[in-house]
């Protein structure tokens, strides 16, 4: 009977040792999944060998490379922001950045933001901080493997709520515009 007894006891800690550690995923290692999935995603839209070949042109400001890499950001950030908040509904991909022939003819390669509009049921501050922390970590990892100058933001998020949407107020009116549509690249 305490051979029985003591067997048990024995599997039962086996158990409790084998199972994982489950945590939060932290805003640095979510950055790094998004930046190596967007460095895959645009080699394999621009046919190209590799990280470091997609590395190679965004430093030469290929736009191309730059649209790709940032779309797949974009899409990322989004379904991280989903994950992580359930008062998000959708998010949308806003392209009104400088013309490329403006682009051309300036005298450095900049850096262009990745525009977004969360559309969220409420706004939050713990919604606001999600996004800092991510584009923290996202200006820091992106300068570390671009090599560019030190950036401020990689990220312009504008978050909207159901009022905003329904009211058709600030970027609120973009969700439904004839002109300037956002992609949607995330929807709950």
């Amino acid at each position: 009977m305490t051979k029985v007894a003591a067997n048990e006891v024995m599997s039962q800690v086996d158990v409790e040792r084998s199972m994982p550690q489950w945590r939060l995923p932290d805003a640095a290692s979510t950055v790094e999944i998004v930046l190596t999935q967007a460095l895959e995603f645009c080699a394999q839209k621009m046919r190209l060998a590799g990280h470091q070949a997609v590395v190679d042109h965004l430093r030469q400001g290929d736009s191309s490379a730059c649209k790709y890499c940032h779309y797949s950001i974009a899409k990322q950030v989004a379904e991280s922001l989903g994950a992580l908040d359930e008062n998000v509904k959708a998010v949308y991909v806003v392209d009104y950045d400088a013309t490329p022939e403006d682009i051309c003819f300036s005298e450095e390669t900049k850096t262009s933001l990745i525009h977004l509009i969360v559309w969220a049921e409420r706004k939050t501050s713990a919604l606001d901080s999600l996004v800092e922390a991510l584009d923290r970590a996202l200006v820091e990892r992106y300068t570390d493997v671009i090599g560019t100058r030190q950036l401020a933001h990689l990220l312009d998020v504008q978050v909207v709520d159901d009022a905003d949407v329904k009211n058709r107020a600030g970027y609120g009116a973009m969700l439904s515009s004839l002109y300037q549509r956002p992609i949607q690249v995330w929807k709950r």
